[in-house]
């Protein structure tokens, strides 16, 4: 599948907001994708550094911009089965994921879409 085409304006400060308009991926890069992501809570992400202060930024970022607005994917620490590897360096990928847990993850129908597990790893669900 096509990757995700994403509207992309530039806000003060020199963030990006993109749109929810793309929507072309097995999982879709939206707004209520993001929040129900499980990413953040994986033991793979867990002593994460960089994860952590992603987190915190993406989550500021999101309460910024306005509705359907979503920051770049690489400001978001999850969400890989829609937006590919992490592009952190400091994960645990010895560490057994949480994917199954995730509601996006069910919704999509995810337990079969190669790589099982593991998205930050090796890249998103197409």
């Amino acid at each position: 599948m096509a990757w995700i085409k994403q509207n992309t304006s530039t806000r003060k400060g020199g963030s990006k907001i993109s749109s929810e308009s793309g929507k072309n991926s097995k999982v879709p890069y939206i707004r209520s994708n993001i929040e129900r992501c499980m990413c953040s809570m994986c033991p793979v992400q867990a002593d994460s550094k960089c994860v952590k202060e992603k987190l915190q930024s993406a989550k500021k970022l999101m309460e910024s911009m306005p509705a359907g607005g979503v920051p770049d994917p690489e400001e978001v620490p999850g969400i890989y089965c829609s937006t590919g590897k992490a592009t952190c360096e400091d994960l645990k990928f010895d560490r057994e994921c949480i994917c199954g847990t995730c509601e996006v993850w069910k919704e999509y129908g995810l337990e079969g879409v190669d790589p099982n597990n593991h998205f930050c790893l090796h890249g998103r669900a197409t």
